[in-house]
């Protein structure tokens, strides 16, 4: 019986109903049964039990690989691309110098402002081996995909694979696990699960990406972006916000014009209208042309007295720091203790229903409601502790933020690279006018590294 199911109901459902109807005879051997001698009345039972048995199996299982994942060990069947498995150590991973460049080159060009189907695109006219071909010449496995095949199978990356390297924490040393599970013993379909539930060990093997490199790359991923038709990614993709509301502001170009030009809008109020947001509008020249002098201004700054920089950016960085954390502290408590209240709302509604204080019908439509509210507040207390932990590892780096200013020297136009190795992010407010009737702008301007200091 044990070989036939061990779904319980299902099993029962082919001896008691399919087998009988379609004149199938059943024999197990070793349980007794044999469905041309009449219904066994012992086999529900051994049905029952045979259940058990794989749901205690995979229960110890389960428990063992919680185990490992504890301790940050890696037990895939190949080690992630720029890694190698130790050959004493179980679960132990080592820096590949022959494939490390690949990973490094990626997260170079993500860095730069490059997206996942930019860099699959650079990656395949480069001619840069794919991780199942380097895993093809030196173990032999996925000879189907490659044997016989022409050279061009060998570089055949995939945006998939560019966004699963981007976003693997691997490769600033932490070993992630637990990320998604089966949805019982009984089946196979997988379901991810959030992010509070995942097994992180940090520093468990060497790094080949800076923390730096590495949460910068996630902030661009996050951010919207999108193409022109002319396939074109804007320098500013992924750093402009709405003061207002924080969405990311639309890329746009209006050709009803003569002389076309090109502009920023807020998302939100393109989305859902003005009863959520106003435009902020804003021309892309004008915000070129502001960017441009503030950088300007401070490689001047810092060539004529770097001391004096350096002394303004620290005291008015570190209050700008300590109010935002402060800020961002503070959203992270209040949803905790409203996720604690909607808990214990959970547990008052099951009692109220077990005493049929309230009926079915109210405590589906509550509990949907506080289940959905679960949702949004599990995703944004997630996003609260990474930008408090980001925060926390970001300590105010003048000195560096100084260095990069030095290297550029004084830009004399602006690029994707620059502005992202400059510039977290630019907040675009209203704009408003004066008694001359003239149109003024505020534009803020987030440092990497030390924030608004303008």
């Amino acid at each position: 019986l044990s070989r036939l199911g061990r779904n319980y109901i299902m099993t029962g459902q082919y001896t008691e109903l399919y087998f009988p109807s379609h004149n199938v005879r059943y024999i197990a051997i070793d349980d007794g049964v044999d469905s041309e001698k009449g219904e066994s009345e012992i086999a529900p039972f051994k049905n029952i039990i045979n259940e058990w048995v794989a749901r205690d199996t995979s229960r110890k299982v389960k428990s063992a690989f919680k185990t490992k994942f504890a301790e940050g060990a890696y037990y895939g069947a190949y080690a992630p691309l720029g890694y190698k498995k130790h050959p004493d150590i179980k679960g132990k991973l080592l820096v590949d110098e022959e494939t490390k460049w690949i990973v490094e080159k990626i997260f170079s060009l993500a860095y730069q402002g490059y997206g996942s189907a930019k860099i699959t695109k650079i990656l395949r006219e480069e001619k840069v081996p794919t991780s199942s071909w380097l895993n093809f010449t030196r173990y032999g496995t996925f000879a189907h995909i490659f044997e016989g095949k022409p050279e061009s199978k060998r570089y055949e990356w995939t945006i998939a694979q560019i966004k699963g390297i981007l976003k693997s924490e691997v490769y600033i040393g932490n070993s992630v696990h637990n990320r998604q599970s089966t949805v019982s013993f009984k089946s196979k379909k997988k379901v991810r699960k959030p992010e509070s539930e995942w097994f992180r060990v940090e520093n468990t093997h060497e790094p080949i990406i800076e923390k730096e490199v590495f949460y910068r790359v996630q902030e661009q991923i996050k951010s919207r972006r999108r193409q022109t038709k002319e396939k074109a990614t804007p320098i500013f993709a992924g750093l402009v916000k709405c003061a207002d509301c924080g969405w990311s502001m639309r890329f746009a170009t209006n050709k009803a014009n003569k002389t076309p030009y090109s502009y920023y809008a807020c998302s939100f109020y393109g989305q859902f209208g003005k009863g959520y947001c106003s435009m902020h509008y804003i021309r892309y020249d004008v915000l070129y042309q502001a960017v441009l002098e503030r950088l300007q201004y401070w490689a001047k700054a810092v060539q004529q007295d770097e001391e004096k920089v350096l002394h303004k950016i620290q005291k008015v960085g570190n209050a700008e720091r300590i109010r935002e954390k402060k800020k961002k502290a503070s959203a992270l408590k209040k949803a905790e203790n409203r996720q604690n209240e909607i808990d214990c709302l959970f547990a008052k509604m099951y009692e109220d229903r077990a005493c049929e204080k309230i009926t079915e019908r109210n405590f589906i439509m509550l509990s949907g409601k506080y289940q959905k509210e679960q949702i949004e507040l599990e995703q944004q207390i997630t996003d609260l502790r990474e930008e408090l932990s980001k925060m926390e590892q970001d300590m105010i780096g003048a000195e560096k933020w100084i260095e990069l200013i030095k290297e550029y020297s004084v830009p004399k136009e602006l690029t994707a690279p620059l502005l992202n190795a400059m510039i977290e992010k630019i907040l675009i407010h209203e704009a408003t006018t004066n008694e001359e009737n003239e149109r003024i702008q505020e534009i803020e301007i987030y440092y990497r590294f030390i924030g608004k200091v303008d």
